[in-house]
């Protein structure tokens, strides 16, 4: 008798065991892809590992990255320039052939630049490059629209975006947004937001037409940007500022400010949309927001916190240096460092590997 009770409770236990296996398993699975500038390469980290575990080569001077939403490519910019109509280089393993069919077409590039800019499209199961792009002018940032058909770029010399198709590989469009334009965003009902920090404009862009809708004036110098969950707030860095301002979509208003410190630029949103962090670089600091109350708290992270994300699975903040080759893990909670992961040059733009892509 005795026995026959105990099972439940073991099957009960051994479930739960399983479970929890299940769960660290799936957290085991997710991967950083963090471009490393002048290092000319991309480190690949497993957050379960806590280390990395791949490097793609054959790049120039990446900061911005951007995964396609299956996770299957990472679309990465580089920010030094290129002669308008250079040869681009034929990634090993790939024929002339298939270079020559999926370089893209430099033609509906603007000519009147003084140079271009490269994208690369890297296989994130093989971390090799598989197609390089020409577009008009060095790149900063980039963001992959929610479709997964477009690639879309910063040109900060430019004054604007750019916009290449991932099927064929050309500029389809090229859109003047403001002076140095920075970071992107998409909102769920599909306009792309891009932070103009030569003017202190957010501009608002129809994915359809590829045309500025509105510009929505916020002052300072906004920077990275962060989307609310319900997509009514904006959360934009003002480097210049040394704040965050939430920007109110509906009215195009700023509806609240918060301080973060000297320089502020990574900036990133818990899992459950109610803690807003960023870095300030100039304090050395990582800076945490409660939304509810409007609650600051702070830790120092030295030297230069940068970029930042975070982990949509356990909310673990990831942030680069921008002195030092190192991504450091943070506890959500305590803001204490749990692991130091070693890079090969200094971490830019991190792109997460989407839930369940792999």
């Amino acid at each position: 008798m005795k026995n026959s009770l105990q099972r439940p409770w073991l099957a009960c236990l051994m479930a739960g065991v399983a479970l929890g296996a299940s769960t660290a398993a799936m957290a085991a699975s997710d991967r950083a892809f963090v471009p490393m500038g002048t290092a000319d390469a991309v480190d690949i980290i497993d957050l379960g590992r806590q280390e990395v575990i791949s490097t793609v080569t054959d790049t120039i001077n990446t900061h911005g990255s951007a995964l396609t939403p299956d996770g299957q490519q990472l679309i990465l910019g580089s920010l030094t320039p290129q002669q308008p109509g250079s040869e681009i280089a034929r990634p090993e393993g790939v024929t002339e052939d298939e270079h020559a069919a999926h370089h893209g077409d430099a033609s509906t590039a603007s000519m009147e630049e003084a140079s271009t800019g490269l994208l690369y499209v890297a296989d994130t199961a093989t971390s090799r490059i598989i197609r390089t792009l020409e577009v008009p002018g060095p790149v900063h940032h980039v963001l992959v629209t929610q479709d997964g058909r477009h690639a879309v770029s910063t040109h900060p010399t430019g004054g604007g975006i750019s916009v290449v198709s991932l099927e064929s590989g050309q500029v389809i469009a090229s859109v003047p947004t403001g002076p140095n334009p920075n970071y992107l965003v998409q909102h769920d009902k599909g306009s792309i937001l891009v932070s103009n920090a030569g003017n202190g404009t957010i501009s608002e862009v129809d994915p359809l037409h590829w045309f500025v809708r509105r510009n929505m004036r916020v002052g300072g110098g906004p920077e990275h940007m962060v989307l609310s969950k319900d997509g009514d707030r904006l959360y934009v860095n003002d480097n210049t500022g040394g704040r965050t301002l939430a920007l109110n979509l509906p009215t195009g208003s700023v509806a609240e400010e918060y301080e973060i410190g000297t320089a502020p630029h990574g900036i990133d949103l818990s899992p459950d949309g109610q803690r807003l962090y960023a870095t300030s670089q100039g304090d050395n600091r990582i800076v945490r927001i409660s939304l509810k109350d409007g609650t600051r708290h702070s830790a120092e992270l030295s030297p230069a916190p940068y970029h930042l994300a975070v982990a949509p699975t356990d909310g673990r903040v990831l942030v680069t240096s921008r002195v030092e080759p190192h991504l450091w893990i943070v506890d959500p909670d305590s803001l204490e460092v749990l692991q130091t992961v070693e890079l090969g040059g200094i971490g830019h733009q991190i792109s997460l590997e989407p839930s369940g892509s792999r």
